[in-house]
């Protein structure tokens, strides 16, 4: 593997550098709904993408190199080979081309964390590296690429709110979602997904999608309510700290619902606007120092109109 390095404080970036943010996905329900034979499990979610998260940086170099930097930086320096570098060496060769990058992954999303972050960190490298070496996504097999990255790459990769189906990675158009507030939250402890989906027990759920746009955060918030997590009371088995967050979103003001995100540990509250997000991120953060607490707001389709990927 290309040498990874962890950027100094002192090492600017090239006037060059182009740069590509991989949001944090987020699942605003998310049901079992039935295991295939090679035991993995069958899904029905909602996927929405949130304005925050990592950030690729990328400038041009004779080979592929990869700095990390960022509060979460860590624990992807002990990784032997991460979804950045497989994403670059696997658009390379499907593209043809023998070109090289220095790629800088700021890593502010925690490790594990139920966000999506490796994923959507692979699918912001597979866009970045398309306008940096000047690839024609329409040329190349980019969701073939992203699919054996991961199944949630695919939909990282267009970063549009999207139904998943099968095992992530069937992808369908979702109603638009209206302006909203985010608060995320996480203990700091990581959670492997493979653990959370061998502790679930019970029944699988039914799909449950709609067509229904919704007028605002409320009415999203209402239709959400009918639908749940399937995979929380597994997270809270193994990470007690979820149960514990989830109650703290609930009665932060303004909260007009609470619920873990993917495998976890990760959690959310929906607001009405990002200002409410906000004050209640401080109310949290008072009485519970120790989490990572970010408040944020769902990403619009219209504010990324430069996405190449369509």
């Amino acid at each position: 593997m290309p040498p990874v390095h962890r950027r100094s404080p002192a090492e600017g970036t090239a006037a060059t550098a182009l740069v590509e943010p991989a949001a944090a996905k987020i699942n605003l329900y998310l049901h079992v709904i039935g295991r295939r034979a090679d035991g993995y499990h069958l899904l029905d979610s909602l996927v929405a993408f949130a304005a925050d998260g990592d950030v690729l940086t990328a400038t041009p170099a004779d080979d592929l190199r990869l700095r990390l930097d960022g509060p979460f930086a860590g624990p992807l320096e002990k990784e032997a080979d991460n979804l950045v570098m497989r994403a670059a060496r696997s658009l390379a060769a499907a593209a043809g081309i023998d070109k090289g990058a220095m790629l800088t992954l700021t890593k502010n999303l925690p490790v594990a964390s139920g966000l999506g972050g490796g994923s959507a960190d692979a699918a912001a490298t597979l866009r970045l590296l398309c306008r940096l070496w000047s690839i024609d996504p329409r040329h190349v097999p980019l969701f073939e690429i992203a699919r054996s990255l991961g199944a949630d790459v695919p939909v990282c990769l267009k970063q549009r709110a999207a139904f998943l189906g099968g095992i992530g990675e069937r992808l369908d158009p979702a109603p638009v979602l209206p302006a909203a507030g985010l608060l995320l939250v996480n203990p700091r402890v990581p959670l492997a997904t493979p653990a959370v989906f061998a502790a679930r027990a019970g029944a699988f759920s039914a799909p449950a999608r709609f067509a229904e746009v919704p007028r605002d955060a409320a009415e999203l918030a209402r239709l959400l309510r009918a639908r749940r997590n399937d995979l929380t009371q597994a997270a809270i088995d193994l990470v007690p700290a979820v149960g514990e967050i989830l109650d703290a979103l609930a009665s932060s003001p303004g909260c007009l619902l609470a619920r873990m995100s993917g495998s976890g540990a990760t959690c959310f509250g929906i607001y009405g606007d990002r200002m409410l997000a906000r004050a209640a991120g401080l109310w949290l953060a008072e009485r519970r120092p120790a989490w990572w607490i970010l408040p944020t707001s769902f990403t619009v389709a219209d504010e990324r109109p430069d996405n190449p990927i369509e």
